[in-house]
């Protein structure tokens, strides 16, 4: 049997009113695997952890199957946990450890056809007799899981279960987790600051900030569509190109997003989401290019929507199968404060205006409910006096994957083809403009 779990405006507020979790509505379908991601400290811990019952809710809701739970025992949850640092007892064999809960649940039952149940799906048959100091790190995480996976709960909270482990044992454990949650179909909800992990595992991921959602989808949807610059950020390997420029629309002339010394001239006929950028005419924004969203070519090259600026290469890191290539192009990094910090930094409190409307507070409250501004593009201080022309040197300012064939040696100017179809445009809060948050019909279709 497995289980629905809705939280409906939930907060978390510790003392002296530090509130780790702010106002949480979500709702986790019977079966799902929905993975919390954020950066250490944005409260996705504590969201696992009132779930389970270990935490009080201060403030909202919590459902299982729809009735309220917020009162009810960890004991009475049917949840099973597993925690980042194994939690399992040194006194007792892995058998013993996999089978304790099942002793506390039902005394009089035997509980070694169901340990060994456990013991085959997970193969550590033979680490049964074993003592915890007697296994490595990987081996005492399947006994951590087995004695989850044998209680038979309606669902697995995990806590940043892999953590601790080696990157090659991580990803061989990611894919056992995988298919043993998809075989088992309990519903399960995994904590993670690892985006590889949340992209590779969740049937949807809920990205935190401060203790406020920032986005709830598919790993495609968050990926392809990200609601604002920091999920934009977070999300994906390496991370995607942040520039400053500014729109230029022209009424006679094309439309650009000028990056300083170079713009990206925006084909013709425009895209609905392009042409809705005229009311930014003038005004400055945050430009968001993916690596794979540029390509080293020719301009004769060209497939339809992609425009031509150039790049002097900084550097090339090279990958394996792949290389990624630091270009300098003369456009300006836009600097995003704290964008791995938990939690944006604190603004000074201001006076509430009695004065204001009612719409004008609501949008105050909107905008806190965000966690702040994510970017603020403030101008750049002077630089100092300039050094000798000799040591002058613009720092890389765009990543672009390319395969690791090409040769390619710093200070060569080369061709770079941009696909603006995913270009990414978002205002001074980080707020994503491009492509519009709520897509508008196609009146040409």
């Amino acid at each position: 049997m497995t289980r629905a779990i809705s939280l409906h405006d939930v907060s978390k507020v510790y003392a002296k009113g530090v509130r780790v979790v702010d106002r949480l509505t979500l709702h986790i379908e019977p079966g799902e695997f929905l993975v919390l991601l954020g950066p250490s400290g944005c409260g996705k811990s504590t969201v696992l952890r009132m779930i389970a019952g270990l935490e009080e809710i201060t403030e909202g809701e919590l459902l299982l199957d729809g009735e309220s739970a917020n009162e009810l025992l960890p004991s009475a949850r049917d949840m099973a946990m597993v925690f980042q640092n194994f939690a399992l007892y040194p006194s007792m064999s892995s058998r013993d450890n996999i089978g304790f809960p099942l002793r506390i649940e039902a005394p009089g039952a035997d509980p070694a056809p169901r340990v060994d149940a456990t013991a085959r799906m997970l193969g550590i048959e033979d680490l049964l007799d074993r003592f915890p100091a007697q296994l490595s790190g990987g081996e005492r995480q399947r006994v951590a899981m087995g004695r989850a996976i044998a209680r038979h709960p309606s669902a697995f909270l995990m806590d940043e279960p892999l953590s601790n482990l080696d990157a090659k044992l991580r990803n061989h454990l990611r894919a056992e987790i995988a298919h043993l949650t998809r075989d088992l179909g309990v519903t399960t909800v995994y904590v993670t600051h690892d985006q590889a992990e949340a992209m590779s595992l969740g049937h949807r991921v809920a990205v935190l900030r401060g203790g406020v959602l920032q986005q709830v989808g598919s790993p495609r949807e968050v990926y392809a569509l990200p609601r604002n610059i920091f999920v934009a950020a977070f999300i994906g390997t390496p991370r995607i190109n942040l520039l400053r420029g500014v729109v230029r629309a022209p009424l006679d002339g094309a439309m650009t997003i000028s990056l300083g010394k170079q713009a990206l001239r925006l084909p013709e006929p425009l895209s609905v989401d392009h042409k809705l950028l005229r009311v930014q005419q003038g005004r400055e924004v945050i430009v968001g290019l993916r690596s794979e969203a540029v390509r080293i070519a020719e301009a004769s090259t060209a497939r339809p929507g992609e425009t031509l600026i150039t790049g002097l290469v900084e550097h090339v890191e090279f990958q394996g199968h792949e290389a990624l290539v630091h270009f300098n192009t003369g456009s300006r990094p836009a600097v995003v404060p704290e964008l791995e910090a938990p939690r944006p930094a604190s603004r000074p409190s201001r006076r509430r205006r009695r004065d204001g409307s009612v719409l004008d507070r609501l949008r105050e409250r909107a905008g806190s409910l965000r966690a702040g501004p994510v970017v603020v593009l403030d101008e750049p201080p002077e630089p100092d006096p300039a050094p000798a022309a000799a040591d002058v040197r613009l720092p890389g300012d765009l990543v672009v994957r390319t395969t690791p064939d090409l040769d390619l040696r710093h200070g060569m100017q080369v061709p770079l083809l941009v696909d603006v179809a995913h270009l990414f445009v978002f205002d001074q809060h980080g707020e994503r403009i491009c492509p519009t948050p709520a897509r508008l019909p196609d009146l040409e279709e």
